[in-house]
């Protein structure tokens, strides 16, 4: 069990807040309309976002077990086929291949503490800073060696368990993740861009925002709280029995929503005050944002805290990828908890470097098309697994398990509280999820 409902919330957080709250985000907010793209991700999460979430968490405080044992479990409470399970298998697996290959791209994080701490980015221009990350990208061993370093560090901490590993790192990355943030975003605010970076980010421009800046705010709502892949089944495991889950979960989504924005208002001023454009993705943060905070006063000092934020944020949505497949192992092989992570660490590790090599050796290498492993992985996992998974966990509440289940969990009586999640559960949040899976299958 968590100790406390906080706890259990900081740790979702963790989950939720993830590499593309702080660099994703604040950019399609800024290309799709600002405030109105806001507005929109705003409803979608309250309509598909947060059912989804509370789906997954009453399931694994029902089930009390790993994911994969709980959807048996609970399928037999339904008296439903036993293949509804598949959504704990299908979860575990998707979790377990983005570990593998996110881990390496918070190694680049990592690796960036210790290039901005030494000084590497004063003064340097746009033309230093793509090489650099280039350079850095084009040799094998150094991407596997941040790699190796981000996983050791991972499986450290999901070794040791709920209360002296999980516990004991969200208590220490979490508040200092809000503490960097802050720092951060008040270096923004004194940086002298603030007001073109409010401007990027809040301005209400409707006719910016298309039907595609739509379905990416659902898309980008679905995603970004952890749901689909087990992690938050497993981690809704150890929830009090008293917490109520409504509440912990809009705790958590307003959280993960004030994190994403407020990295926006930390990055995008200072993007601004030195006259940069907010280019998309690693190289926002791996090309612009260095360059940005080397040609600012004390620039090395605050760059090194800002990757150290993105690496804890790495570090505490790592630790819930692993938790679902660790979990099951451990229950059903009545195997030691330390032994588990340490293999799973192994295997994650070993399928991580086909990542590692789809920037250098095997870059021309292509699994299916034009997609290398990296590129395979990202899309099976996060197109495909993940709004199945969604999609199917919907369903599964809405429409299979007993309503006396999902009233006790949730503390439903009849009445307007009753209908409004019935709707939500079973009309909106899987015709909304349904849709990501569409729109990322045919046009994402």
């Amino acid at each position: 069990m968590w100790s406390s409902r906080w706890l259990f919330i900081l740790a979702a957080a963790g989950s939720a807040v993830g590499l593309g709250n702080i660099w994703r985000f604040p950019y399609i907010t800024g290309e799709n309309g600002g405030g109105a793209f806001v507005l929109v991700y705003l409803i979608c999460i309250a309509a598909i976002g947060v059912p989804v979430m509370m789906a997954e968490v009453l399931l694994g405080r029902a089930g009390r077990q790993s994911p994969i044992n709980t959807m048996r479990a609970m399928a037999r409470a339904s008296g439903a086929p036993r293949a509804w399970s598949l959504i704990g298998w299908v979860g575990v697996l998707a979790g377990f291949l983005i570990l593998s290959y996110y881990s390496v791209v918070a190694g680049w994080a990592v690796h960036y503490v210790f290039r901005m701490g030494g000084g590497a980015f004063e003064g340097a221009d746009g033309a230093f800073a793509s090489q650099a990350f280039a350079d850095f990208l084009a040799d094998p061993w150094q991407v596997l060696g941040f790699h190796t370093l981000f996983m050791v560090i991972t499986v450290f901490i999901v070794a040791r368990g709920v209360s002296a590993g999980l516990e004991r790192a969200i208590r220490v990355f979490m508040p200092l993740l809000f503490v960097l943030l802050a720092v951060l975003l008040g270096y923004g605010v004194a940086s002298g861009g603030f007001a073109a970076g409010f401007e990027f980010m809040f301005r209400m421009d409707w006719s910016a925002l298309t039907v595609d800046g739509v379905l990416e705010a659902l898309g980008h709502a679905f995603f970004t709280l952890s749901v689909g892949m087990g992690a938050i089944m497993a981690y809704g495991a150890y929830v009090p029995r008293q917490a109520s889950i409504a509440s912990t979960v809009t705790t958590i989504a307003v959280l993960d929503t004030a994190v994403a924005l407020a990295a926006g208002l930390a990055i995008f001023p200072i993007v601004f005050a030195n006259g940069l454009e907010p280019g998309q993705g690693p190289g926002l943060l791996f090309v612009t944002v260095p360059i940005a905070f080397g040609q600012l006063p004390l620039g090395a000092v605050f760059g090194t805290a800002f990757f150290v934020l993105v690496s804890f944020a790495a570090i505490t949505s790592a630790i819930s990828l692993t938790e679902p497949a660790l979990a099951f192992a451990v229950e059903e092989y009545n195997a030691k908890r330390s032994r588990v992570a340490v293999s799973l660490g192994v295997i994650c590790w070993l399928l991580g470097v086909g990542t590692v090599l789809s920037f250098n050796v095997w870059a021309d290498v292509h699994v299916v098309g034009e997609l290398t492993v990296f590129d395979f992985l990202d899309y099976v996992t996060q197109k495909v697994m993940l709004p199945l998974g969604g999609l199917f966990i919907a369903v599964f509440v809405g429409w299979v398990l007993p309503k006396t289940i999902v009233g006790s969990q949730l503390g439903l009586r009849e009445g307007a509280a009753t209908l409004l999640w019935s709707v939500l559960i079973r009309v909106l949040a899987p015709l909304g999820v349904l849709a990501v899976f569409v729109y990322a299958i045919f046009y994402g």
